[in-house]
């Protein structure tokens, strides 16, 4: 997904994480909090790699019905959800299989990824995610039962799905030493700003970065 407005930008190659970083999970239970008092010193590229991997990355080349498994968990494995990362220089779609962010959007949209009324916390974040559901995916899920095609259904679904990434991103954050926050985000102006699908939503956004002392 790209348009003519993201040409000066280009895909970034995401280095392996590194797994010496989240040793103890339990330690990074205990660290775990929201915070809404987050400055705007940047956020390392292998850091940042890192938080997108324990976000939703591919951890197992074989996973649920035959599929790749990821870190967070789907309903019947339909990883419907879409993790887009707003940076100051534009926005950017996280590819797990191949673990790199495609540019989708140039300029600074990190503002779009908070809800109205939010906007002054952690305002100068040098990462905010957006969570986006494409519920088509539910049709080539790996177990095809009625509830995926129940819109009821769907929302219990994929709004489960995106805490899973999200508590990730939570327990990595606190791991790599950042903090977090998740929130609401501006759903109309994300649709048209990423160009969003008729079967596409945004959901939610999260602010990750370090403590503003």
């Amino acid at each position: 997904m790209e348009n003519s407005m993201t040409e000066d930008l280009k895909p970034i190659r995401l280095s392996n994480p590194v797994f010496a970083h989240c040793s103890i999970v339990f330690e990074a239970l205990k660290m775990r909090k929201t915070s809404r008092s987050i400055g705007d010193k940047k956020i390392p590229l292998q850091i940042l790699s890192d938080i997108l991997w324990a976000a939703q990355g591919v951890n197992r080349v074989q996973g649920p019905f035959g599929g790749p498994g990821r870190t967070a968990g789907s309903a019947s494995n339909s990883q419907e959800i879409c993790v887009y990362v707003a940076r100051e220089e534009g926005t950017y779609l996280y590819e797990p299989d191949s673990h790199k962010m495609t540019p989708v959007a140039a300029g600074d949209n990190r503002s779009l990824a908070i809800g109205p009324g939010q906007r002054t916390s952690g305002a100068s974040a040098p990462v905010r995610f957006i969570y986006v559901v494409d519920v088509d995916k539910f049709k080539t899920a790996g177990y095809q039962e009625p509830g995926l095609y129940d819109p009821e259904i769907q929302k219990s679904y994929y709004f489960v799905d995106t805490g899973l990434i999200a508590q990730n991103v939570y327990l990595a954050a606190s791991a790599l030493g950042l903090v977090s926050w998740f929130h609401n985000c501006n759903k109309t102006k994300l649709a048209k700003i990423l160009e969003l699908k008729p079967h596409q939503r945004a959901l939610f956004g999260q602010t990750i970065g370090y403590a503003d002392e």
